[in-house]
């Protein structure tokens, strides 16, 4: 099972943090800090396989990594997850050379509509990154013909006020309970 999948720069700095099992804020932020310092002080030419620091569970986890560029793609799993595995679905490519460090210069959405394909609760749903683009190109398309999130609320709003409701009852009975409802005023 994936505890957490945690992107940051060569610096330290977070650019997507997911926990999978909850930690306190601060508990996050030193497994965050002492995930970058056991990483970053590799070679580039060593193993990408490494115990688990001593805040993510110490020696029953690994640190699953692979560093490209300036980023750093970990992923904090137990003794369940195949090593290999893990490191294939950071390496992925889609038939268009598109890749997880590709996605993350996306937008913040898209790359979270991508983890979301990829990982849920911590485990790996899907693994073929042509199957998980198709479904990130399904959702954009379909927040493109309705107008986009922003649009939501508004649409929402006046759907309500378009809607043809009987007049509202003020008493309901269901059994032996008598409920009074409020007069609401709408909008």
């Amino acid at each position: 099972m994936i505890k957490a999948i945690l992107i940051f720069n060569n610096h330290g700095k977070p650019r997507l943090i997911r926990f999978y099992q909850y930690f306190p804020e601060d508990m996050q932020q030193q497994i965050i800090r002492e995930t970058f310092h056991l990483v970053s002080k590799r070679d580039d030419n060593v193993c990408n396989f490494l115990e688990g620091g001593s805040l993510i569970g110490g020696s029953d986890y690994k640190l699953i990594y692979r560093h490209y560029a300036t980023l750093y793609f970990v992923f904090c799993v137990d003794s369940s997850e195949s090593e290999l595995g893990i490191l294939d679905l950071i390496q992925a490519r889609n038939t268009q050379g598109r890749c997880l460090l590709q996605c993350v210069f996306c937008s913040s959405l898209q790359v979270h509509y991508i983890l979301q394909e990829v990982v849920m609760g911590g485990m790996v749903l899907e693994t073929n990154m042509n199957e998980i683009v198709a479904q990130v190109e399904l959702q954009n398309r379909m927040e493109k013909s309705e107008g986009g999130l922003s649009a939501a609320p508004a649409r929402a709003v006046s759907a309500v006020k378009n809607m043809n409701l009987p007049e509202i009852p003020r008493n309901i009975n269901i059994g032996d309970i008598n409920i009074k409802v409020p007069s609401l005023s709408p909008f």
